[in-house]
């Protein structure tokens, strides 16, 4: 049986650190490390030298390339984009070469399937039915334009709301084939990959970092972390502006389907005023560089929001893992996060609780840990939305002293 361990620690902990130990320290295991970003890749490559880490090549696709490897038996550091991609055939390889796979950061391991209404009638009326949350296909014999959704569901794949939505799911059985998995990440009770876990039933356990003698280490003792956190409510200058705030009083303001309604209202009142205010955060209130600006709202209204000054600082909203903007220290922060309605009431039709707040902050605190605070530097921040601001507000207010 595999354990599935999760180390749950704030950025800055040593999770990678200790990742890269545990690698160096061991004798003949076989690693899988995957990360967001290719430069990450190139960190575990350089810092693993003995281990001899391989980064897939195209060997017809990179898919194959990664075929290649495992089958090779050799330490591979890949992407999450080409992990989201395994098939059967990654699984067969892996089952038979005891792999450790130490996934950094979680990974978007459920996403609402793009089909018309019409079809999902076609499909449940003819070839599949609904058990425990799951398409059940049901004609062996189809070769139809639903073939993928076929595979998929015979793979236990594929989920289903209601009966108005499908949710591909990664496949279960892919993180229990391998010796042992890690998984670094920060609020893991917040994020989509818990809810996953627990609509498969599938069993994780907790790791801790430890610092001792200069050297980080994974560890089954509970640790505080309090070096780490007592350092950022000093470091984090949450703007307090009424004026500036006042856009996001709503409770649901800078939502999703708040930057629709008011995208369709004549002259876009709101969004006018949301960007008035971001340029003037940057410009006359902390009054910092283009290059220092960082900042972040909903990729379809981006350009709605772009101003001079601070337009070539975006960084997606769900950005992780990553340490190409470590110098920024003026944010901006323009949504209000909630969960997708179809994908929380997916799981909620299983019983499982779905924290809406702690999936926001898990969210926020991860953008923001993008920025110079990742070196323990100061930073402000506007955040326009009172729902989102108040979450950060109430988290550094209970961490310890």
């Amino acid at each position: 049986m595999t354990n599935i361990y999760v180390v749950d620690a704030p950025c800055g902990a040593g999770k990678t650190s200790s990742a890269i130990n545990m690698i160096n320290q061991s004798n003949n295991e076989k690693y899988l490390f995957i990360t967001p970003f290719l430069k990450e890749v190139e960190r575990i490559k350089s810092s693993c030298r003995e281990k001899q880490f391989f980064e897939p090549q195209e060997k017809g696709t990179k898919l194959n390339g990664i075929h290649w490897l495992i089958g090779s038996e050799k330490n591979i550091a890949s992407t999450h984009a080409l992990f989201l991609n395994f098939n059967e055939d990654t699984l067969n390889l892996l089952k038979q070469k005891e792999y450790i796979l130490i996934l950094d950061e979680v990974a978007d391991v459920v996403e609402i399937m793009d089909i018309s209404k019409k079809d999902l009638e076609t499909i449940l009326e003819k070839y599949a039915h609904i058990e425990d949350g799951l398409l059940i296909w049901d004609d062996m014999d189809y070769t139809g334009v639903f073939f993928n959704i076929m595979r998929m569901s015979l793979n236990k794949c594929i989920g289903i709301y209601g009966d108005t939505a499908l949710i591909w799911c990664f496949p279960i059985e892919i993180f229990k084939i391998f010796k042992e998995v890690y998984i670094l990440t920060y609020m893991f009770n917040g994020q989509v990959q818990k809810y996953y876990y627990n609509f498969y039933s599938t069993k994780y356990n907790y790791k801790y970092i430890k610092y001792v003698n200069n050297i980080y280490s994974f560890t089954d003792i509970p640790q505080t972390y309090e070096n780490i956190y007592k350092k950022y409510k000093d470091l984090i200058k949450i703007c307090k502006d009424e004026k500036l705030n006042s856009v996001g009083d709503n409770e649901t303001a800078l939502s999703v389907s708040w930057f629709i309604r008011n995208n369709f209202n004549t002259g876009k009142h709101l969004l006018k005023i949301l960007k008035n205010n971001v340029g003037n955060y940057f410009k006359h209130i902390i009054k910092t560089t283009s290059k220092e600006n960082m900042w972040t709202t909903f990729k379809k209204f981006k350009n709605i929001i772009r101003g001079d000054g601070y337009s070539k600082g975006f960084v997606s909203v769900n950005a992780r893992a990553t340490n190409n903007y470590r110098h920024k220290r003026t944010l901006a922060y323009c949504v209000n996060i909630f969960m997708n309605p179809v994908l929380k009431q997916f799981f909620q039709q299983k019983n499982i609780e779905v924290d809406e707040d702690k999936y926001a902050l898990s969210e926020m605190i991860q953008w923001i840990w993008r920025s110079a605070i990742r070196d323990n530097k100061p930073i402000n921040i506007y955040i326009p939305s009172s729902r989102m601001r108040n979450l950060l507000i109430d988290w550094l207010n209970k961490l310890p002293k």
